[in-house]
């Protein structure tokens, strides 16, 4: 039905095609076909390997010279310690805590200052957490509180968890806390 719309509609054809002249114009469906769907998913269904002598002849090697320039394409290992250099184009600093401090903040694995922004319900809640905290907690805690309150003229709520090393303070200070860090050498 659909045929016989398309073609007097596109063909402007006043008569209707009967379906009987379109049908000996198609290839005759395939008879007697069976699919033999072979899956080589394993090692028991795969087929066993045949004759060694066709395959090229390999050496393995454990040292070979050329080795060194593949170990430059893979990656390394552990994160490298960055070179010293007076200043950074990123404006990265290098951890250089101020002595008689009695807290420190440990740099992560990739030498960043671990201060996050948490946020949370659609955006609605900002949470800055700063982890790795070793030593005074309470005293970090303190002069962040009192850093903070200071820029914006309002108090903030704090939450410290000694167990685990972590302040999280409420709003998005993340500028703040990193800046205040920084000063302190870590």
């Amino acid at each position: 039905m659909a045929l016989r719309m398309v073609c007097s509609k596109t063909l402007s054809l006043n008569r209707i095609i009967s379906l009987h002249s379109i049908n000996h114009h198609l290839p005759k469906p395939v008879q007697n076909v069976t699919a033999a769907s072979v899956r080589w998913s394993s090692f028991r269904s795969s087929e066993p390997v045949g004759d060694l002598a066709q395959y090229p002849e390999v050496e393995v090697v454990r040292n070979p010279p050329e080795w060194k320039y593949v170990e430059r394409l893979l990656a390394p290992r552990t994160v490298p310690k960055p070179t010293a250099k007076d200043a950074y184009p990123s404006g990265w600093k290098p951890a250089n805590p101020q002595p008689g401090l009695k807290y420190v903040v440990q740099r992560t694995k990739n030498h960043m200052l671990p201060v996050y922004l948490r946020r949370s319900f659609r955006g609605q809640r900002r949470i800055t957490a700063v982890r790795h905290v070793e030593g005074d907690i309470w005293l970090l805690e303190a002069e962040l509180r009192y850093h903070i309150e200071r820029q914006l003229n309002r108090p903030i709520i704090t939450r410290v968890n000694e167990m685990s090393g972590q302040i999280e303070l409420k709003g998005d200070h993340v500028a703040f806390v990193e800046k205040f860090l920084l000063e302190k050498g870590m």
